[in-house]
């Protein structure tokens, strides 16, 4: 569903006072907009970010001791081998790559969870929902994609809650990083990694359209570095 973006003066204005309200700093008059009026917004499909989800989740479990070649079985029977990126896949096959980096993907997998309505908030104050391994694919247990796809109620969010929590976490990604810096003490539970994963997956899952706009970034172009 493509619907026009909200104002996005009026949703950083809101971003802004949400981080007065965590008393972090603010970014410079100067900080782009993550999308101009005028734009239009839309979400990935439901099955991709299932599929993302998916891939995440099992790539989480080769980083806590699940074997290669189980992870390989469940890609072949979840007939997801296609949605892993190269360095997952170098990962899942060789344990190949930045163990500590794929770790880190956990609040990215929570981010894509909220997305799709299978958590219920994406509080930057709070840690992931200790519960959230319940909406998660067993894979332990032989479940396959197919099968959690039939188990779970998915309901996204609009994409306008979407974009303005995108909005949001462009701005703490900043935030944290600069009270970092400064030794400040952060709100919450959370860090500047997390943060910046979630703000990862919430610029993978929403679409934004229009003449500045490029086409949508796979997993791993996601460009993080304004």
């Amino acid at each position: 569903m493509t619907v026009p973006a909200p104002d996005p003066r009026a949703v950083r204005e809101a971003s802004l006072d949400e981080l007065e309200r965590m008393r972090l700093p603010l970014p410079p008059a100067q900080f782009p907009l993550v999308w101009e009026p005028g734009d239009e917004i839309e979400l990935r499909p439901t099955g991709e970010i299932e599929a993302r989800i998916a891939v995440l989740h099992l790539v989480l479990a080769r980083c806590f001791g699940m074997p290669p070649q189980a992870a390989m079985s469940w890609l072949l029977s979840s007939h997801l081998v296609e949605m892993v990126t190269p360095p997952e896949w170098q990962f899942v096959t060789g344990g190949k790559g930045d163990h500590r980096s794929f770790v880190l993907h956990h609040d990215a997998l929570f981010a894509l969870t909220w997305v799709l309505g299978l958590t219920k908030q994406l509080d930057p104050a709070l840690p992931v929902d200790e519960r959230l391994v319940e909406r998660l694919p067993h894979i332990p247990a032989g479940e396959t994609f197919g099968q959690w796809r039939t188990r779970i109620l998915a309901a996204p969010q609009h994409p306008a809650d979407a974009a303005a929590l995108l909005d949001l976490h462009y701005c703490l990604d900043w935030a944290y990083l600069e009270a970092g810096k400064a030794g400040r003490t952060l709100p919450g539970m959370v860090d500047a990694n997390a943060i910046g994963q979630r703000r990862w997956a919430l610029e993978w899952a929403v679409i934004l359209r229009g003449p500045y706009h490029d086409e949508p970034p796979g997993w791993e172009e996601v460009d993080l570095s304004t």
